[in-house]
């Protein structure tokens, strides 16, 4: 398998939460923070040089998650359980290649031949792929893929974007397994786009192949109008029923692992398929290895319980233990012999966002100025959330773009906790406390608004609320009264679209390489459905994030992409948290481990259960040699 470094999308899926939690614990040498770098991309850790009596002899990875996925439809979702799930469960054109930080084939069988004009990018599928029902993968499948993407009646809004500079495919009438994506224009994202988009079997989903009758010269027509298009709308109805994404039963991939059991709430079962494609491959990669009989993806979001498992062993693999009940457990004797912990750097980040563009009705106007949330950053006791909630492993950063990037604007300085400059922006703004009950108001068309301002977050884990808490009580020094609503986290995420909240707590995960900012901070994506959930944007910020994405010179590129994060800054619309150190937690039953930089920290399907394949039996690794 090829693999070449170059630009890649940069998915950013909504987190349920960020790897993080309570406590007061110090640094030590034993727990440093591994750090991401060019010459260190992932970390490869030795296999036991013993099987201890205790260990399960069982081939089974219990994975600890915190949420369930929003949906497994191949098109549909939205959240970054899903998107964990899919490595498993499906194949793509290119996937993430977590270990060295870029894409690589996957069902291609290199990366496309790309034309000099660098418009036509030619891609053949590897021959050996097939649909569970024993029949090729084939290019009509791959086509079938991206026109159901580019659909407008798919209900995709939050990654519709990536879709949106094809101009046409073309199938090769030569050869069944080849076609060519003609692009409209020259684009950062064009050569990877495709990265972990589930390829679709066409007759399965499209047994009358409607789409076919369809070009993508008319999804890219603006006035094309699909309420007249019966068969098309009664396609996209049928392709968008929630069974394809929540009906285990309705599930159709062509990965090494099939769902078999999923209770919401509790877990997700994974098993192994028998005689998958893959079993014929003589020098599988990581990515195409299935050693694990079954993986279990299960929900625990209580610190305590997360405890009792891992000292009962009954979790496998963790990377959402707080960081408290790391070092907790890090102090005892045989969790060290059961379990391998290593602190990673990490390129997501916990975040508040505030509503720009409230209805005045259901949410009061209170961030439509720029000084009140400029007011609110300086009301938010950064530092000690990070001292307090994290135990001082996590990185505080003033753009939305990593500090692990050589796009992140280090010019910015960060905000610190300062009430009285905070006091000082909120009566410029017009806020005072009329009335003396230490509530600041504001007389808004008539009417006399308190600031008593929701805040909604993910329920039913501890470090939010201690952060909430901390919030509601930095606030109210401020004259403002913090309400916290707590919902469930798919719950959350749909207010969230609908940009039904005041302020809401989340975090991003983003990957490591060179990004397009369309999907959360361009207007259009306030008004699809998509991820600027806060209505930040105008013209000209719309115009710049253009320019970023058509621009493929760095030099060029870069001092854009810092202009927009100088303006973003400026305009506030987030309060930016901190980036968490990625806790990852191994158990040492099993051998071929490897941690990741990128989400989700690891490669389950990769690690050999050293009680049933030996003692340094070695999988491939041939994808963290290169």
């Amino acid at each position: 398998m090829k693999i070449v470094r170059f630009y890649t999308k940069c998915i950013f899926l909504l987190t349920l939460v960020a790897l993080t939690s309570c406590g007061n614990n110090k640094k030590t040498k034993d727990t440093e923070t591994v750090g991401f770098s060019d010459e260190v991309k992932h970390i490869s850790l030795p296999d036991a040089d013993s099987i201890l009596p205790q260990w399960s002899r069982s081939n089974v990875v219990v994975n600890h998650v915190v949420g369930d996925p929003d949906n497994l439809h191949p098109t549909n979702g939205r959240n970054t359980s899903r998107s964990w799930v899919l490595q498993y469960t499906s194949n793509f054109i290119l996937r993430s290649d977590i270990l060295n930080l870029t894409a690589c084939p996957d069902l291609a069988e290199d990366m496309p031949k790309i034309s000099e004009d660098k418009l036509n990018y030619t891609y053949t599928l590897r021959k050996d792929a097939t649909w569970d029902d024993g029949n090729p993968i084939t290019a009509e499948d791959a086509i079938f893929m991206l026109k159901a993407n580019k659909c407008p009646l798919t209900s995709n809004p939050s990654t519709k974007g990536y879709f949106e500079n094809i101009e046409t495919v073309i199938a090769d009438t030569k050869d069944k397994y080849t076609f060519t994506i003609k692009m409209k224009k020259q684009y950062i994202l064009n050569l990877t786009f495709l990265t972990d988009f589930p390829v679709m079997q066409r007759s399965y989903f499209d047994p009358q192949n409607i789409l076919s009758q369809y070009s993508f010269n008319q999804f890219n027509d603006s006035t094309f109008n699909t309420d007249s298009e019966q068969k098309l709308t009664a396609w996209a109805n049928e392709f968008n029923n929630a069974k394809y994404g929540s009906d285990i039963t309705f599930l159709n991939t062509s990965g090494p692992y099939k769902v078999i059991e999923w209770t919401p709430g509790i877990s997700l079962t994974l098993e192994r398929k028998n005689n998958h494609w893959t079993k014929n491959l003589t020098d599988p990669t990581a990515y195409e290895t299935s050693f694990p009989e079954k993986i279990i993806f299960k929900i625990d979001k209580d610190p305590n319980t997360q405890k009792l498992q891992l000292r009962a062993q009954t979790f496998d693999v963790s990377v959402w233990l707080p960081t408290t009940s790391a070092l907790e457990l890090m102090q005892e004797a045989n969790f060290n012999k059961n379990y391998n912990i290593q602190f990673a750097d990490n390129f997501s980040f916990n975040y508040i966002g505030m509503n720009m563009q409230p209805d005045g009705t259901n949410h009061k106007k209170f961030f439509t100025d720029a000084k009140v949330r400029r007011a609110m950053a300086y009301l938010t006791p950064v530092d000690e959330i990070i001292r307090v909630v994290t135990s001082g492993y996590a990185k505080r950063q003033t753009s939305t773009v990593s500090p692990l990037k050589p796009e992140y604007n280090s010019d910015l300085a960060l905000i610190p906790f300062d009430v009285e400059a905070a006091k000082k922006l909120l009566e410029e703004a017009g806020w005072i406390d009329t009335d003396g009950d230490n509530v600041r108001d504001k007389v808004i068309e008539g009417e006399k608004i308190q600031m008593k301002i929701e805040l909604k977050y993910p329920s039913g884990l501890k470090f939010v609320e201690d952060v909430v808490n901390m919030l509601v009580e930095s606030a109210y020094k401020g004259g403002v009264v913090i309400i916290p609503v707590g919902l469930e986290g798919n719950t959350l995420n749909e207010q969230m679209r609908k940009h039904d909240f005041d302020m809401y707590i989340s975090a991003w995960s983003s990957v490591s390489l060179p990004e397009d900012f369309t999907q959360i901070w361009h207007t259009s994506s306030y008004t699809s459905g998509g991820s600027n959930y806060v209505g930040f944007g105008n013209a000209a910020t719309n115009m710049l994030i253009d320019s970023i994405k058509y621009t493929l010179d760095d030099e060029k590129r870069i001092p854009m992409v810092k202009e927009l994060q100088r303006i973003i800054y400026e305009e506030q619309p987030y309060i930016l948290l901190y980036s968490a150190s990625k806790k990852i937690i191994l158990h040492k039953r099993f051998g071929n481990q490897l941690m990741v930089f990128d989400r989700p920290g690891v490669i389950l399907n990769n690690m050999r259960l050293l009680s049933l394949y030996g003692m340094n039996s070695g999988a491939s690794r041939k994808d963290a040699e290169i």
